[in-house]
């Protein structure tokens, strides 16, 4: 049968100190005990027990050793004993890599001496950007920044493109030169070539039946006598009309519909006395914000059916 009992023990498991002719309590042992339950103490062949602490390599008696007693210091760590380490033996390298989890670290006890140098720098610079009250430059403001009155430069702008004397920033965040063959489009102008008969108590609409120049091919219709917004170029337009009024015409209303509606809660009107004999040309003009697809068209409204054949029509967008 084989042996049951202790296992035999190394003698690298086994320290040993003598001491003799010291008058001293604290000694310096070889190695670092683990704690004093793994010292074997004897003075004078006694066996000493709770009267010495250990702390690293330092054996402290609770009393001093006369110079005529002999002391054995014998430190033994069984096979499969577990121990406590000794206060200050764990070093770095018995630590395994990244061992050391969140929860093993107390809470509020990582100092700034503790953190890197550049970590401490960032923290400084965003702390200056809250709470600093002198801090001066673009950005201002002791806990709600401020951006100074005239601070943001050009150079400051993400906006791509090149900004220059010439350019100018679009909605679309990029510099744009100006396109001197795109201002005041789009445009038109049309005419009529022959009599229009004006209204006698109701409005007719003006034939316009001759485009004399447009700047978006078939905008101007000389079918419908009308202008219709080309796609994609919304925008402010100025719109105007030109009028011949026969002598006959003792008084006329002209108007400018929007979508079919009055763009005005009253047209525009002339008064002439009656049987005034001197010709009249008269215009009018209306800035108007319109979207693409909307349509405009022109009225007439006279106190007889007389004819003339002087009426003009244009517009532009201007911006």
């Amino acid at each position: 049968m084989s042996y049951i009992g202790r296992v035999e023990q190394k003698a690298s498991d086994i320290r040993r100190v003598n001491v003799t002719g010291s008058t001293s309590a604290t000694h310096t042992l070889t190695w670092t005990p683990p704690n004093e339950q793994s010292l074997i103490i004897t003075i004078n062949g006694v066996k000493q027990q709770n009267n010495y602490t250990i702390s690293g390599t330092t054996l402290t008696l609770d009393t001093a050793l006369t110079s005529s007693d002999a002391m054995e210091v014998v430190g033994i760590l069984d096979i499969g004993e577990t121990t406590i380490p000794g206060d200050n033996s764990v070093t770095a390298a018995k630590i395994q890599d990244d061992a050391v989890t969140t929860a093993k670290i107390e809470d509020d006890a990582v100092t700034a001496d503790k953190l890197a140098n550049s970590i401490n720098t960032e923290i400084a610079a965003n702390t200056a950007k809250v709470t600093n009250a002198t801090h001066t430059g673009d950005v201002t403001g002791a806990t709600a920044l401020t951006i100074a009155n005239d601070a943001v430069d050009i150079a400051m702008l993400s906006a791509t493109g090149t900004a220059s004397s010439s350019t100018f920033l679009r909605g679309d965040n990029a510099w744009s030169a100006v396109d001197a063959g795109t201002a005041n489009k789009p445009y038109f102008f049309a005419k009529t070539t022959a009599d229009s008969t004006w209204g006698s108590g109701s409005y007719v609409q003006v034939v316009l039946n001759s485009v004399v120049a447009e700047s978006n091919a078939g905008s101007f219709s000389t079918t419908n006598y009308e202008f219709t917004v080309p796609s994609g170029e919304g925008g402010t337009y100025l719109i105007g009309m030109h009028l011949f009024l026969p002598s006959a015409i003792a008084g006329c209303y002209m108007k400018i519909q929007l979508n079919g509606s009055d763009t005005t809660a009253s047209p525009s009107e002339w008064y002439f006395n009656s049987g005034n004999s001197a010709n009249r040309r008269v215009q009018s003009n209306l800035l108007m914000t319109l979207a693409a697809g909307d349509v405009i068209d022109w009225w007439l409204y006279g106190t007889s059916g007389t004819t003339n054949g002087g009426n003009w029509v244009w517009g532009w967008r201007v911006w």
